[in-house]
């Protein structure tokens, strides 16, 4: 296990590991989700124009075309933590009169995850 003071993206792999050996398909689902979401805002957009073009002027080597990824703080990466639990919150809210137990999964699964953020 990590340690409370690791970087969120560290306890959110960890616990991803734990769910996974349980068969947690629920909590496997949400880390899974939380991490994409992190990943998500690293990626650098496209800029240029990008067209297909002859393969002799294709970069060569493995990696040889790949952008740099963005660098987010430790409070950016727990921006996007909270963000994802809100998103569960407002779900659950939105599924309560309907199916009140996937909303109580909702609500657990936003607990879940800000219990990761705060744990740091």
């Amino acid at each position: 296990m990590t340690s409370p003071t690791a970087p969120v993206r560290d306890r959110l792999r960890a616990a991803l590991g734990v769910a996974m050996k349980a068969r947690d398909r629920e909590r496997v689902s949400a880390l899974r989700s939380a991490l994409a979401r992190i990943e998500n805002a690293e990626a650098v957009p496209l800029t240029g124009d990008f067209r297909a073009g002859a393969v002799e002027n294709a970069a060569l080597g493995v990696g040889a075309a790949d952008a740099a990824r963005r660098d987010l703080s430790e409070q950016e990466q727990r921006s996007l933590v909270q963000a994802e639990a809100d998103e569960a919150d407002a779900a659950a809210a939105q599924v309560e009169s309907l199916d009140p137990d996937r909303a109580d999964r909702l609500r657990r699964t936003a607990a879940d995850l800000r219990a990761l953020v705060c744990a740091g």
